[in-house]
């Protein structure tokens, strides 16, 4: 009997190793034939080298022209009717419009459409997100309330974001937590001697509240707490919060910031961190600060979606309203001086982790709707 097939659909071949990874594997391990269509980059052979089939893609983020638009939509349709998936996992907006039109010309039987986070368009404040949300929202009331569709949120607050939109009309979600934390490998890691430093792994953008967290460093440093920032992760030029390198190298020349660059292992980061931060706008649920947390980091973030579900006030960390500097920087200095707290919190934080977040839990979960949507695996 073949395998019922399991297809993927990312844009970015990074997303798909960093978030999708485990999960994939255990469905190939339960008797799915994995396909990942995304656009190759960096990952391919990491891809292809668990045996994963990989199916590059038209679609890009950052298109913008109807006639691409379109093509991509088409290359879509013709990916799905020659792969015949038995369910398409599709993630993030733009795949999810896009790809459930090419499930309904390909005749496929399941979609998962998942929305890690709302991302710009309904995380920003910024104008030109304000007016892509009415159209965007119409899109995603179609795309999300087809019959074949089961919709795949991180956090009951974008569930609700979402019922409020009108963009979810009916009861077939699941609520699963994040992507799941390896313990194994995120084993819990000393405090580091010397000054005081915050860590930080993110895409760098703003929205993800980085310009405010180097000036809440710089206002501690001139009160007499110095903070160092330590920064993990390059610039996202599909973003249109990208932060540019000359801002980055900017902060660095000031002596506020070490800027690391992409980090394929973060685990240095978070050894030379006493604190991991994610001031950002909103999030589905931040990995980085569960990387962090499972490293035994107490964290500090915005209460936003997301952040909500990780950072619980005087237990796991504290939190900050978004754009609020000034909380923001009396936060730092608390942490900074106030060493118990920190191996207190972080501590409940690791705890945090191996009960709800650890990557057996999301897997067991998720494989759980595999089957359920394609009961012959």
């Amino acid at each position: 009997m073949s395998r019922p097939t399991l297809l993927y659909l990312v844009t970015e071949d990074w997303f798909f190793w960093s978030h999708r990874t485990p999960i994939a594997r255990a469905a190939r391990d339960a008797g799915f034939r994995v396909v990942v269509a995304t656009r190759e980059d960096a990952h391919g052979d990491r891809i292809r080298g668990e045996g994963f089939e990989l199916v590059p893609i038209k679609l890009r983020r950052t298109n913008v022209n109807p006639l691409a638009e379109m093509a991509a939509i088409g290359d879509l349709v013709d990916i799905y009717r020659r792969e015949k998936p038995a369910i398409v996992h599709q993630v993030a907006i733009k795949p999810v419009v896009y790809g459930t039109w090419a499930a309904a010309r390909a005749g496929v039987p399941a979609v998962i459409n998942a929305l890690d986070g709302l991302g710009f368009v309904y995380g920003s404040q910024r104008l030109s997100a304000k007016v892509l949300r009415p159209p965007v929202g119409l899109l995603l009331r179609w795309a999300l309330n087809r019959p074949n569709v089961h919709v795949h949120l991180q956090n009951d607050d974008d569930r609700a974001t979402m019922e409020k939109a009108g963009a979810l009309r009916h009861g077939r979600v699941s609520i699963i937590r994040g992507a799941g934390v390896d313990l194994d490998h995120f084993a819990p890691l000393p405090e580091p001697d010397g000054p005081f430093a915050v860590g930080m792994a993110a895409r760098m953008i703003h929205e993800k509240g980085i310009g405010d967290l180097v000036e809440a460093a710089r206002r501690a440093t001139a009160a007499g707490t110095p903070v160092k920032v330590i920064l993990a992760g390059a610039p996202d030029t599909g973003n249109p919060t990208a932060i540019s390198e000359a801002e980055l190298q900017g902060w660095a020349a000031e002596g506020l910031v070490d800027w690391w660059g992409f980090q394929t292992d973060v685990r240095p980061l978070w050894a030379a961190a006493h604190v991991a931060a994610l001031p950002s706008s909103g999030e589905g649920l931040p990995k980085a600060l569960l990387e962090a947390a499972a490293c035994r980091r107490p964290l500090l973030a915005t209460d936003v979606a997301g952040n909500r579900e990780v950072v619980l006030p005087g237990e796991t960390g504290l939190r900050v309203a978004y754009q609020d500097v000034a909380a923001l920087t009396e936060a730092l200095v608390r942490f900074a001086r106030d060493p118990e707290a920190r191996r207190r919190m972080g501590a409940a934080a690791r705890r945090m982790v191996e009960t709800a977040f650890s990557e057996e839990v999301v897997v067991r979960e998720t494989l759980a709707l595999y089957r359920r949507l394609a009961p012959a695996a």
